[in-house]
C-alpha cells in the first residue's frame, strides 16, 4: 500500500500509458521510498530492472567498474538473456541490454528501471557516455520504451541528469524529487500499520526521525513512543545504530568531511555562515566546501537562508534533517547510554529543551500547513528566524519563526511544544511586547505585525492571551 504520493502515482501512470518514449528521473534523500514507489506503481510491468552496487559494501573496491559490470550482466541473465560474456565497458553493457530488449519486443510498453544510478558511475568508468548513447541512439527513438532511473545522491542526479549540459541536455521527460512524508502522511502510515499513536507522539516521531517511511517502518504496534525510540536507538543491537554513518558513506564522495559540516551545524539551531563553518571544521573555504554544502542542501539535510533583516550576502546554513539532529545530540559519542534511555529521561530538561527546538524545525517543514491555517495559501512569502544581539541599550531577542508576506503583514510566530494548552502570563506578555517593539522599529511603517502562536493543543484564554491574533495547533499541521 502506497501512502501519499498521489500526484507522483498519477504522473507515473500517465507517462507509462503514453505512446512515446519516456525518460524519468526520481531522486530524494536515502530511505525516502523511491524504490518502493516504483515497485508498487509498476508492479508486474517492469521489463528489466537493475540496482547499482553500493561502493561501501562492495568487496572488490579496487575494481568497482568490473564489479558493477558483472552485476549488470547477472541482472540480464536473471531476467532472461542467454549467456554471453561479461561486458568490459558500459557501452558494451548497454548494447547487451538493447539487443535483449529488441529480441523480446512484442510491441507493448517496455519499462527499464535502473536503481541507485549514481553508484554505477564509478571514477573513469565512461558510464555517462554510455547512458547518453543508450538513450540518444536507441531509447528515445522507440515509442514503447520507458526508462526510469533512481538515485539517493541527489546532487549527482541534479548535476548529471536534471541540469546536464552535455549529451543528456534537456533529455529527461519528467523528474520527481520525492520528499519525506508530512505529519498527515505519517499518521496515515501508522494507521495502515496498526500502530496506535496520538498526534502528540506522532509529532515527536517526526521530531526524532523525520517523515522517512523506512524509519517509520521500525515502529512496533503495542509499544509506546518512548519504547520504540529506545528499541531503535539505544537498545542492544538497535536497528538504527549504524544508519548515521551509512547515510553519508553511501551518498557523499567525501563522507567524513560532510559529517564534520553536519556536526558543526548541529551545535546551533539557527546555523552558521560559510566562513564560520570553515573556521570551526578547519575545512578550506574553497570549491570543495561549496560542493559539499550544495550536496547537503540538494539532499534536504541542510537549508540555506538569509535571516530576516540581514543583507543577501549574509547567508546561513542550517541543519534541518531531524534524524541527524537527534542522532548527534543523543546517540553519537554516547557509548554509556542505557538501553532504556528515553523512558528514563523523557521528562528531563535536556529532552524538554530538545522538543522545543525540534518542534521549530517541524513547523519550518510545514509552512504550507501553517499558511493554510492562516488563510494565506496564495500569498507569496518567505520564512526565517530572527535574532538581535544585546548591547548596552537593549536586551537581546530571538524569534523562532517569521513569515514575511507580500501583503505587507509579518507573522511573528512563537513556537511552543506543550502537553496542554499554552498559558501566557504577565512576564511572558511583556516579553512578547518587547520583541514586537524591537521588530517594529526595524520595519517599514506600512508593515503590520501579527503575533501568532504555533503550539500543540491551543491557547488558554486569560487577560494576556489577546496578544496573539492567530493560533495554529497540531490539528492544523495535520490538516493537509
Amino acid at each position: 500500500m502506497v501512502i501519499g504520493r498521489d500526484k507522483e502515482i498519477v504522473e507515473l501512470n500517465r507517462l507509462y500509458s503514453s505512446h512515446q518514449a519516456q525518460f524519468v528521473a526520481i531522486y530524494g534523500r536515502r530511505r525516502v521510498g523511491k524504490t518502493f514507489l516504483v515497485d508498487e506503481v509498476f508492479k508486474g510491468r517492469i521489463t528489466f530492472r537493475h540496482a547499482g552496487l553500493s561502493p561501501v559494501e562492495t568487496d572488490n573496491k579496487k575494481d568497482l567498474l568490473r564489479e558493477q559490470l558483472r552485476n549488470f550482466y547477472y541482472s540480464l541473465l536473471r531476467q532472461g538473456m542467454k549467456k554471453s560474456k561479461i561486458p568490459s565497458s558500459w557501452l558494451e553493457a548497454f548494447f547487451l541490454l538493447e539487443t535483449y530488449l529488441e529480441k523480446i519486443d512484442n510491441g507493448k510498453r517496455q519499462l527499464v528501471f535502473l536503481d541507485e544510478l549514481p553508484w554505477m558511475d564509478t571514477p573513469r568508468s565512461g558510464f555517462m557516455t554510455a547512458l547518453e548513447s543508450f538513450w540518444n541512439g536507441w531509447g528515445c527513438h522507440r515509442d514503447n520504451f520507458m526508462l526510469v532511473v533512481c538515485g539517493s545522491a541527489t546532487s549527482w542526479m541534479q548535476d548529471k541528469l536534471v541540469n546536464n549540459h552535455g549529451g543528456l541536455y534537456d533529455r529527461l521527460t519528467y523528474e520527481i524529487k520525492l520528499s519525506p512524508f508530512t505529519l498527515k502522511e505519517c499518521e496515515q502510515y501508522f494507521k495502515a500499520a496498526n500502530v496506535q499513536m496520538s498526534r502528540y507522539d506522532i509529532t515527536q516521531c517526526y521530531m526524532s526521525i523525520g517523515g522517512i517511511p523506512y524509519y517509520l517502518g521500525y515502529f512496533q504496534t503495542g509499544k509506546s513512543f518512548a519504547q520504540n525510540i529506545d528499541n531503535m536507538f539505544f537498545d542492544a543491537g538497535a536497528r538504527l545504530t549504524g544508519e548515521y554513518d551509512r547515510l553519508f558513506t553511501s551518498v557523499f564522495t567525501r563522507p567524513d568531511d560532510v559529517k564534520r559540516i553536519v556536526e558543526c551545524l548541529s551545535a546551533r539551531n539557527y546555523g552558521f555562515t560559510r566562513n564560520e563553518i570553515s573556521d570551526i571544521t578547519k575545512l578550506s573555504n574553497n570549491g570543495n566546501l561549496t560542493k559539499m554544502l550544495y550536496a547537503l542542501i540538494a539532499s534536504d539535510f541542510v537549508v540555506k537562508y538569509v535571516p530576516f533583516g540581514h543583507s543577501k550576502r549574509e547567508e546561513y546554513y542550517k541543519l534541518v534533517d531531524p534524524f541527524c539532529i537527534f542522532y548527534i545530540r543523543f546517540v553519537l559519542n554516547n557509548s554509556k547510554t542505557d538501553k532504556t534511555f528515553w523512558i528514563h529521561n523523557e521528562n528531563t530538561p535536556v529532552i524538554v529543551s530538545w522538543r522545543g527546538i525540534a518542534f521549530e524545525n517541524v513547523c519550518l517543514s510545514h509552512i504550507k500547513q501553517i499558511k493554510h491555517a492562516l488563510g494565506i495559501d496564495g500569498v507569496a512569502s518567505s520564512q526565517s528566524s530572527w535574532a538581535l544581539k544585546g548591547d548596552d541599550e537593549h536586551k537581546g531577542a530571538q524569534i523562532d519563526l517569521l513569515i514575511d508576506r507580500a501583503d505587507h503583514v509579518l507573522n511573528l510566530c512563537e513556537v511552543k511544544f506543550y502537553s496542554d494548552d499554552f498559558t501566557v502570563d504577565k512576564d511572558y506578555y511583556r516579553k512578547l511586547q518587547y520583541r514586537q517593539k524591537l521588530l517594529s522599529d526595524r520595519l517599514p511603517k506600512r508593515t503590520a505585525i501579527h503575533q501568532t502562536l504555533v503550539t500543540t493543543y491551543g491557547l488558554k484564554y486569560n487577560e494576556y492571551s489577546g496578544i496573539f491574533q492567530n493560533v495554529v495547533t497540531l490539528e492544523d499541521l495535520f490538516a493537509i
